[in-house]
């Protein structure tokens, strides 16, 4: 069965600060969290896309680097922050690849409701920046199978200190 990983971008800089919004050391490490136990689990994907956005790069290339997936990391359009999900929703409903999303709020949490209930307005999954949502096709319709958030990876490898 089809299985799509969503995934909110990790920490990000502060537009002040520096206005690309690259991660902060804090994102760089929940993300290497997450990867860590993305491996673990056995997380195959055939590609990992993500918007372009500095923030959603740097996490899915550090997923990238761990996961080495056959079709590569790479920048696609329609996944800003503000974009409209269905043409990305009909993209997932067609293909049988697993493939991983990496991007931004609230384009995530509406994608996510599109593919659940078919209404983007209708909220099924609270993000977290750095986490991942795995979602698979059941028939004519997406489940949420697992969440994994920073926090839980952190559990996972012995330490669950901020």
């Amino acid at each position: 069965m089809p299985k799509v990983y969503l995934v909110q971008h990790a920490e990000a800089m502060s537009e002040e600060r520096d206005p690309d919004r690259p991660l902060t050391t804090i994102g760089r490490q929940h993300a290497e969290q997450v990867t860590n136990l993305a491996t673990k689990l056995g997380i195959e994907v055939q590609q990992i896309r993500h918007s372009g956005k500095t923030r959603a790069k740097q996490t899915a290339e550090i997923l990238g680097d761990a996961l080495s997936p056959a079709g590569g990391v790479l920048a696609v359009p329609g996944l800003g922050p503000v974009d409209d999900v269905k043409p990305v929703a009909e993209i997932l409903d067609k293909s049988r690849d697993p493939l991983m999303l990496v991007g931004h709020l609230p384009f995530m949490e509406r994608l996510t409701g599109q593919l659940v209930t078919g209404d983007a307005d209708l909220p099924v999954v609270a993000f977290v920046n750095a986490g991942i949502v795995c979602l698979e096709r059941q028939l004519e319709r997406w489940q949420v199978t697992w969440i994994v958030t920073p926090e839980i990876a952190a559990l996972g490898e012995g330490d669950s200190k901020e």
